[in-house]
């Protein structure tokens, strides 16, 4: 084991981890936020755990990492260029970064920095910049400091360092389409004073990593047509910490009440009498097509945009859109939530009066490094995207203003 490092500075360095092998021991909430910062920058990350939170388990799925479902084993290192331990078992992280030493392999550790030989800093971004802070072990101060820089940048100078104080209650805030830059300055601020975060899989997950490491973070996430955490698991989740005199913010992708089931939220708390404040968020909605060249109205093109959820069928007893009325509209249709029925989508709308050749564009993960747009035809879009692979989450935008996008450089 390597000696403890109390009161011995640290060394700082950027390390660019791209294509370089990272083991991430363990698969949990403290992991979860993280292996965000690591796969944006672009390592090849391999988690070791037996079980993962909903929201590591999709990015296995999504191929964003390497997921072994097992125990750690020395071996495991083999390669590796930097490791952290994030276990709620101190004898493996303590055998993790024993491993690592033998191994000249930087580690952090999770539960014991004192014993580590990386920290991981205090981190945020502001125009183009990337911001850390070591603070000697104290997540708090390099929290706060951090917090004070990235507000200063923001506001042109300096000022008061952002401490965490609020009191019990609840923030709903909608943290945007997917790039933590879109996020509100609100959001934002009230997400630095959480005591407990509750998120999901489309709240901008690399926020997640700027909090400090006593924030309570639960992993709500809602992986389409996969496991999930029931909406009640959730109001009791909300209701129960901010009842235990914690402040809490809901962070939720987009905007909380734009077919974000925030309003249920919003219920339950005040059925136990906490106060609830709502921040909005960017919906996807509108930044995703933008984002993409798409207006989703034009002067001349499109005086209306009616924005449809497609999770359920159009066939379905359970449908509340009048899917013959729009079809038989002219303006722009944004669907969220479609992919998987996007091909009876399709028919319903051209039978009941859409043109078959009406542009459509799918953008997903908008906003995003990994976003991807295709262009096609409403009688093609189902077709191209099972071609193309494309996935979920993803906004389809149907319309002539698609063609219009075509005036501007892409």
């Amino acid at each position: 084991m390597s000696p403890k490092y109390d009161d011995v500075p640290a060394y700082p360095a950027g390390l660019r981890l791209a294509g370089r092998k990272v083991v991430m021991v363990g698969a949990g909430a403290v992991a979860r936020r993280r292996l965000a910062g690591l796969v944006d920058a672009q390592a090849d990350v391999l988690v070791v755990a037996p079980a993962a939170t909903p929201s590591v388990e999709a990015m296995a799925d999504d191929g964003e990492l390497r997921w072994e479902r097992r125990g750690y084993r020395a071996d495991d290192l083999e390669g590796a260029w930097y490791v952290v331990a994030a276990t709620d078992d101190t004898a493996v992280n303590a055998a993790v970064e024993a491993d690592a030493e033998a191994r000249r392999i930087f580690c952090v550790r999770s539960d014991d920095a004192s014993h580590a030989s990386a920290w991981t800093p205090a981190s945020g971004r502001h125009d183009g910049l990337q911001i850390a802070v070591l603070a000697g072990g104290d997540p708090r101060r390099a929290a706060a400091v951090r917090d004070r820089i990235l507000e200063g940048m923001r506001e042109g100078a300096l000022g008061a360092a952002h401490f965490r104080g609020k009191k019990a209650g609840v923030a709903l805030v909608g943290g945007g389409p997917g790039d933590p830059d879109l996020i509100t300055v609100r959001g934002r601020r009230l997400l630095a004073e959480a005591d407990v975060v509750v998120t999901d899989r489309l709240g901008p997950r690399a926020l997640l990593d700027e909090l400090a490491s006593d924030v309570e973070v639960i992993d709500a996430a809602k992986i389409p047509y996969g496991r999930a955490m029931a909406q009640d698991a959730i109001n009791n989740e909300i209701v129960k910490h901010a009842s235990a005199g914690k402040f809490v913010v809901r962070l939720k992708g987009g905007d909380n009440y734009v077919f974000g089931r925030g309003f249920e939220e919003a219920i339950a708390c005040a059925a136990a009498g906490i106060p609830v404040e709502v921040v909005p968020g960017i919906t996807s909605a509108i930044s995703v097509p933008a984002i993409a060249g798409i207006p989703v109205t034009h002067r001349g093109v499109a005086h209306e945009f009616t924005v449809v959820s497609g999770h359920v069928a159009p066939d379905s007893p359970e449908s509340l859109v009048d899917w013959a009325a729009l079809g038989r509209l002219r303006g722009t249709l944004v669907l969220l939530m479609a992919m998987e029925r996007l091909g009876a989508i399709a028919e319903t709308l051209i039978a009941h009066g859409r043109d078959a050749a009406t542009p459509v564009a799918v953008v997903q993960e908008g906003t995003m490094a990994t976003q991807r747009t295709l262009r096609t035809t409403l009688a093609r879009a189902a077709a191209d995207v099972r071609e193309e692979g494309l996935r979920p989450p993803a906004i389809v935008v149907v319309g002539e203003v698609v063609a219009v996008a075509d005036q501007i450089a892409r």
